[in-house]
């Protein structure tokens, strides 16, 4: 048995077909499939069933896999730790970032980091809070960048940054400089879809499931802060919107924004990684870079206002 064969198996369990599974590996679908064949004889175990369509995996192979998975994971932490221990700036960095965070962060931080760090290949994915936890737990990516706390074991957070939320009002011609939270028109509020941890905070200001009435027979979920402007544009209705998205906007649709009376809601932003991440250099530069990005346009928000993080 060796580490390799061990790749090829839970390569074969994840994508269900030998020759997805090849690709990935990018070896030919005879080598891998020798090479899995071979672990099976050894073990004089059955893996996989080859059969069945897609091929699934025998009641005895899944009881090695999870071993296997271990291996894995183990096997990596002691190659991460030892190209650290070396200094080495090489490898794949891969980040989660949820999508109400990455298309105002990442432009202002990306190339300065990537040009840091020449020999490190960033991978980022654009992913909601829940799918960055489960794929940090399985060490699937390095780094997630979320709003916190999370409070979830096998996890550790660094706080970056805390940025208050603008109404926008697309419906309404007459506006105060500043609004109460408790003003907000409900039955116009329009909000991200479930698994974005923006919804869940406004809905934790406003009690929405509570109080929208209207609408009822209009469900319509948008993933992206863009599309959900245009719904609000569209219907003349409201929404709340991160400080920094705000910045996107064009000069009509920032005179329909409006700060809040304090106190204001905020969100905390965080680096989440698993407990047993080694790349601890790494991670710390990479939060003083977004620190050092970021604070300058937050610092203009706080001269309008002062704010305090939403409670948890």
């Amino acid at each position: 048995m060796n580490f390799r064969q061990i790749e090829y198996i839970l390569a074969v369990a994840r994508f269900k077909s030998f020759g997805k599974a090849a690709e990935h590996c990018f070896v030919t679908q005879s080598t891998l499939s020798t090479m899995v064949n071979r672990l099976e004889q050894e073990l004089d175990i059955q893996i996989f069933d080859r059969k069945t369509k897609p091929v699934s995996v025998t009641f005895e192979g899944q009881q090695l896999l999870q071993q296997f998975q271990v291996i894995h994971k183990e096997v990596n932490q002691l190659d991460e730790m030892t190209q650290n221990l070396k200094g080495s700036r090489s490898g794949t960095l891969h980040i989660g970032i949820i999508p109400t965070i990455a298309p105002f962060l990442f432009p202002t931080i990306l190339n300065d980091f990537s040009q840091t760090y020449p020999h490190i290949t960033f991978q980022i994915s654009e992913i909601p809070t829940q799918k960055i936890i489960h794929a940090l737990k399985n060490r699937d990516i390095d780094v997630g960048i979320v709003s916190i706390p999370l409070k979830t074991d096998d996890l550790e957070e660094i706080h970056l940054y805390d940025e208050s939320f603008l109404l926008y009002d697309a419906g309404s011609t007459k506006h105060k400089q500043k609004v109460e939270i408790e003003s907000i028109d409900v039955n116009r509020l329009w909000l991200l879809e479930e698994g974005h941890c923006l919804k869940d905070q406004v809905e934790q200001i406003c009690g929405l499931r509570q109080k929208k009435r209207i609408h009822s027979n209009l469900i319509y979920q948008s993933g992206t802060i863009p599309t959900l402007l245009k719904l609000v544009e569209h219907n003349q209705g409201l929404t709340l919107l991160p400080y920094l998205s705000s910045l996107e906007l064009n000069d009509n649709q920032k005179k329909q924004l409006r700060y809040f009376q304090a106190p204001v809601p905020a969100r905390q932003i965080g680096l989440v990684v698993h407990k047993h991440f080694v790349k601890k250099e790494l991670l710390q530069k990479l939060a003083k870079t977004i620190k050092n990005k970021v604070q300058p346009h937050l610092e203009l928000g706080i001269k309008h206002q002062t704010f305090d993080p939403l409670p948890n």
